[in-house]
């Protein structure tokens, strides 16, 4: 792991760099509200993006709101969410998730990290999604295995461990640019600093990163730039 102050000039050029190639980051899961956004992160746990967005039209039809979702008969909410694998236990997480909504909140989503956590299905990352993108907080950073990944490879930390990693990430960038870039790493890291075959010689870091597996083509600006228009 980088350390002092060449951690922060670190931080701080990744930070120019993926704030050029994604200006506008976003969460990938479909939803019109904060409740929405919940449920479609608790579903998202050892899934992906699109089985959740295929599934979750069909669930907000059927239960709008959190009270319908928590009388739900859980049969019926299973055989709609099945797709996204771990069916029955998210199908429990959604529910008391729901209930709790109802019975403490007034069915609103609640806006502090503390009350996220009460909500069964919901840990750090479900609930630093939804406070920073629905309601624009920075609770905290997202990490998932994307985001860790990213971290790691470029000697922002050494750990494992997801709550570890975002104490290292909340110490590298400021507090105010959180939610967009934990959106950047975990984006970065999906479509980019992948798992197998990452895209090194495309990637505007690649220079920054000892973990590159190729050389950089071209200018980092010229690479930031082409992914921004392709993805």
């Amino acid at each position: 792991m980088t350390a002092g102050a060449d951690l922060e000039k670190l931080a701080t050029k990744i930070r120019q760099r993926l704030a050029r190639q994604l200006p506008a980051p976003r969460c990938e899961l479909d939803h019109e509200d904060a409740f929405q956004l919940v449920v479609a992160t608790i579903l998202s746990a050892q899934s992906t993006d699109a089985t959740v967005n295929r599934v979750t039209p069909a669930l907000f039809a059927k239960y709008p709101t959190p009270a319908k979702l928590a009388a739900a008969k859980p049969a019926a909410i299973e055989a709609i969410v099945k797709p996204t694998g771990f069916f029955r236990n998210k199908t429990k997480a959604i529910q008391g998730a729901s209930k709790l909504l109802c019975e403490r909140h007034g069915g609103v989503v609640p806006r502090t990290m503390d009350e996220m956590l009460e909500l069964p299905g919901v840990a750090r990352k479900t609930a630093n999604v939804v406070l920073g993108t629905a309601y624009g907080i920075p609770s905290g950073f997202i990490v998932d295995t994307h985001a860790g990944r990213v971290a790691r490879r470029l000697g922002l930390t050494d750990e494992q461990d997801p709550a570890r990693v975002e104490q290292d990430l909340m110490a590298s960038f400021p507090k105010k640019t959180w939610v967009d870039m934990g959106h950047r790493f975990v984006l970065h890291g999906r479509y980019v600093c992948t798992s197998k075959k990452p895209r090194c010689a495309e990637c505007p870091l690649n220079d920054l990163c000892a973990s590159r597996e190729a050389d950089a083509q071209g200018r980092w600006t010229q690479r930031a730039d082409r992914l921004a228009r392709t993805g």
